[in-house]
């Protein structure tokens, strides 16, 4: 199956090394591409998909993605391919970049998937029963049973994480009604797509339900204790990483810094006073907790980064386009939101409305994540809006006997508590574009489907244009 890998896929990783922030500083703006890449031959794997473990790209390497291209810089100076990171350091042959590819932001799609399936016959080391896999029973013994069994990575990109019920939990599974016949009290399977390993520098949780994250911990250590695990559980490690290869996975990873750099339309991101790319993003100070919205110094006003392409003259589509850009910056920082029923949020602040903006909880700035560590449960997995595909489990809580339906119960598999049933963390909105789909599960295919579920969610009441101009800046971030 070798020979159906294409010049392209092989020019998305390059063999060399990872230069300094230095080096990246001094290199322009990569030219505005005149339109889509290339399509691959038919049946063939999509543009632009790195191939399996890719070598580290250069600081400054560029990726185009549906919306433009994005690029990835380096302030940890040189990496051979050799390093910790592109290693297997398991056995069944995975890296921790099987599931964090250079040009998905260093997550992964469902393209990606794809073209890494029909490449290998579904036996990339992406596709792995241990949580690949819809169950790890699954049969994977021909073409046609893989491609079923790795339904949910093909078309979500979704990896399957197996959690208890802790013995102390104060609720107990009731019921389990999976489509793949697997999942039970002693292991819930859990739909989950993989985080990027990039802009980690404004991070405040590890993982979306924050299981590697302890309390009063550096960050490093926590982002330490999270890679020993993957390679003991998603690599099948017989024992963890040595103390050096772990320092060497974290600091590459803290040092990664990934953004939007070019738009199809309104061009390089970072130019006519513009601060789009990866550049400015790697510069930005980071305090935990900072521009909490529960501060009284809190600044609804968390993006600037496009403040001044407003009102920016000219005709042409591309002058309209970076208009557009700096209108749903506005409209992020600006446009209100009345918030109801969010546990993580309203409970805490014990107002049943809050009045805020999608900055108010998105609110590191320029970042986008929540720069403390909270978990707010908006309703996706709720049975509401269960797809066929999902698992849904009827959890029964020990004191008062009350129920609560969820695909996915977040938080509470960690803390045991009931009000945290379907909490999850808010992660950064940098490097969007390359790395659909949204959400925990994976439920929102792109980016206008986010804006959809926020709009009817909180009945924000945008209007057609209103909701053109957030995509368009979300698209650029």
């Amino acid at each position: 199956m070798a020979s159906r890998r294409l010049p392209w896929i092989l020019a998305a990783s390059t063999a060399g090394l990872f230069a300094t922030l230095a080096q990246a500083a001094t290199t322009p703006p990569p030219p505005s591409p005149p339109g889509p890449p290339p399509a691959g031959p038919p049946g063939g794997p999509p543009p632009n998909t790195p191939p399996t473990n890719p070598t580290p790209p250069n600081t400054g390497q560029v990726f185009a993605d549906p919306t433009g291209q994005m690029t990835t810089i380096s302030t940890t100076g040189q990496v051979t391919a050799t390093h910790p990171f592109f290693a297997s350091l398991g056995r069944n042959g995975r890296a921790c970049v099987t599931c964090h590819q250079p040009g998905n932001a260093w997550s992964i799609t469902p393209a990606n998937a794809q073209a890494r399936f029909l490449d290998t016959n579904g036996l990339d080391p992406l596709f792995r029963t241990v949580d690949g896999s819809n169950s790890p029973n699954a049969d994977v013994s021909t073409p046609a049973s893989r491609r079923a069994a790795y339904s949910m990575l093909l078309s979500k990109g979704d990896i399957r994480v197996g959690l208890p019920v802790p013995a102390s939990a104060q609720f107990t599974l009731a019921a389990a009604n999976d489509p793949y016949r697997f999942a039970s009290s002693a292991e819930l399977s859990l739909f989950r797509r993989p985080l990027p390993t990039t802009n980690l520098k404004t991070l405040s949780v590890v993982m979306w339900d924050g299981r590697e994250t302890v309390t009063g911990a550096a960050m490093s250590a926590n982002l330490a204790h999270q890679a020993a695990n993957a390679v003991l559980t998603h690599a099948q490690g017989a024992s963890p990483p040595s103390a050096a290869a772990l320092q060497q996975i974290v600091a590459f990873e803290t040092g990664l810094f990934s953004a939007q750099s070019t738009d199809r339309v309104a061009g390089a991101l970072n130019i006519n006073g513009a601060d789009g790319g990866p550049l400015f993003l790697s510069s930005l100070p980071f305090t935990p907790g900072e521009n909490d919205q529960l501060l009284p110094t809190f600044n609804p006003k968390v993006f600037t980064i496009f403040d001044k392409w407003t009102g920016i003259a000219g005709a042409d589509p591309q002058s309209a386009a970076r208009r557009s850009i700096a209108r749903g910056e506005a409209i992020f920082n600006t446009h209100p939101i009345a918030v109801t029923n969010v546990a993580g949020f309203n409970d805490v602040v014990h107002l049943s409305l809050v009045r805020t903006t999608c900055s108010g909880c998105h609110n590191t700035p320029n970042a986008g994540n929540h720069s403390s560590a909270n978990f707010l449960d908006l309703g996706l997995s709720d049975a509401g809006r269960r797809t066929p595909d999902m698992p849904l489990y009827t959890l029964r809580n020990k004191t008062t006997g009350g129920l609560r339906l969820t695909t996915d119960p977040g938080r509470a598999l960690v803390t045991g508590k009931w009000e945290d049933i379907g909490k999850f963390k808010v992660p950064t909105l940098r490097g969007l574009p390359a790395r659909a789909p949204y959400f925990h599960n994976g439920s929102a295919a792109s980016t206008g489907d986010v804006i959809a579920f926020y709009n009817g969610r909180f009945n924000m009441n945008l209007s057609p244009q209103e909701r053109n101009d957030l995509k368009a800046f979300l698209d650029s971030l």
